[in-house]
């Protein structure tokens, strides 16, 4: 039995795009010299603080975009397969048990 592809070919573009924006993610909050401050003050709590806890909420919402994105892509590629899987069932019934089409 011949192995058939659960996915079709991907794309690279939502892969690139996820990788950027984990890259953001990762790399925003490790730039501590650029927030290294007190001021300005957020109730009370020094910038050092609310800036971090301000990129565990961008850093969930752009985790969250790199899932719909793959996802997505992924989706797509499983449409591909089946439909590719559909169109050689239909050729191989058009075709008689010594593999000459009807």
């Amino acid at each position: 039995m011949p192995s058939t592809p659960t996915r079709g070919p991907a794309r690279p573009a939502p892969y690139v795009i996820a990788g950027i924006l984990l890259v953001i993610a990762i790399v925003m909050p490790l730039m501590v010299p650029t927030y290294a401050f007190a001021q300005p003050a957020l109730f009370g709590i020094p910038f050092f603080y609310w800036y971090q806890m301000m990129w565990v909420l961008i850093d969930a919402g752009l985790l969250w975009i790199c899932y719909v994105v793959v996802t997505r892509e992924d989706r797509r590629r499983r449409e591909v397969a089946r439909e590719q899987r559909a169109a050689a069932a239909v050729a191989g019934s058009t075709t008689g048990s010594d593999g000459v089409a009807e």
